[in-house]
């Protein structure tokens, strides 16, 4: 599985997120080290999105 590669960039991406999805908080958005899962669930549920799918976006952050 893979890691979030995005501590160092964690507000930028959120700040990235929230523009793209208006209905994301600040409690979807929340990360804490070692709970990629429930990251990527929560981020699932709000979004309807897939697991790959929210990667693929978070990753496109990371570039």
């Amino acid at each position: 599985m893979e890691k979030i590669q995005i501590k160092g960039r964690l507000n930028e991406i959120k700040g990235k997120l929230k523009q793209k999805f208006a209905n994301l908080t600040d409690d979807d958005l929340l990360y804490e080290e070692g709970e990629d899962d429930e990251f990527y669930g929560r981020l699932q549920q709000k979004l309807g999105k897939t697991k790959s799918e929210i990667q693929e976006l978070v990753n496109s952050y990371l570039k």
